[in-house]
């Protein structure tokens, strides 16, 4: 099932979308709740979903990411795609580098809540602030089942589902500070959507990501080709921290982001991002200068 989250006459709202169609059907949600976006249908667990209204056309509302405002800091993995991890440790901003271009051990670092817009909106470069500004196609997972400790058999039990995050980044900040916050969050960092998927909606072992700038394919592997899979992030993050219902894991991006050429190819104002997973849907969004 692919859900998303929309504002429609004013109001937010969650359904259910069908792209062949062009529709969204609207859960008989009240609004208080649907204010939350997909937070509103994790508590349910999968089960006793609220029955769906008339299917409204897509062009008639307004998209946002399927999680407007995450309840807290988007957990993200670097350095999770062999040949990314090599080309990211010849960058000269890798603080992890030392310890060898492919880690022993999931790098988790983390995003504000605050970075995320919807597809098609725009993320916002200040060239005063940072001149090194990078994109990542990345897989995101949702957590359905809070836990800690929690066991690689157990974790897809506590998935309720994936999302597309483009990962912006901002380079010369990520090496300034030798850690990543700072760099990763600046405002608007955080392209999600177009909506969420359940997670019997995903084949993992098949399904591709691909990022184009401009038209330009950049970024083309697939999901199946983590260097830690999704077992592996989940159990290490849970052995100490309690994850969450609705927390979000970003789980690294592939080769080809703007670092790895020579030169770099550094986002501009005027570019179109585009990335792609097969099973979800489309993620895309312009780059601008801020205004004055």
């Amino acid at each position: 099932m692919k859900v998303a989250t929309f504002t429609v006459a004013g109001e937010r709202r969650v359904g259910v979308v069908d792209p062949d169609a062009g529709t969204v059907a609207p859960f008989d949600l009240p609004l208080d709740e649907s204010r939350s976006g997909v937070l509103a249908l994790i508590g349910m667990n999968g089960t006793g979903y609220p029955r769906t209204l008339t299917p409204i056309p897509i062009d008639r509302v307004e998209m946002e990411a399927p999680i407007p405002q995450p309840r807290r800091n988007i957990f993200c993995v670097g350095k999770n795609y062999y040949e990314h991890a090599h080309e990211f440790a010849k960058s000269g901003f890798d603080s992890s580098a030392a310890s060898g271009a492919v880690p022993q051990n999931p790098i988790i670092f983390s995003k504000v809540p605050e970075t995320v817009i919807a597809n098609g909106k725009t993320v916002q470069i200040d060239n005063a602030v940072s001149a090194a500004i990078d994109y990542e196609a990345e897989l995101a997972v949702i957590i359905g089942k809070g836990g800690r400790g929690i066991a690689r058999e157990d974790v897809f039990d506590h998935i309720w589902g994936y999302t597309i995050v483009n990962d912006v980044t901002a380079r010369d900040l990520q090496g300034k500070y030798s850690q990543w916050l700072i760099g990763k969050s600046q405002d608007t960092f955080c392209p999600m959507g177009p909506w969420a998927v359940t997670r019997d909606e995903l084949d993992i072992e098949s399904a591709g990501i691909r990022c184009f700038i401009n038209g330009d394919l950049r970024q083309d592997s697939r999901i199946s080709l983590l260097i830690f899979d999704i077992p592996t992030i989940v159990s290490t993050l849970s052995q100490g921290i309690t994850l969450q219902p609705g927390d979000v894991i970003a789980t690294g991006t592939p080769a080809g982001v703007g670092i790895g050429f020579d030169p770099p190819k550094y986002l501009k104002s005027g570019d179109v991002m585009r990335v792609e997973i097969d099973g979800i849907g489309v993620l895309e969004n312009p780059v601008q200068e801020r205004a004055r």
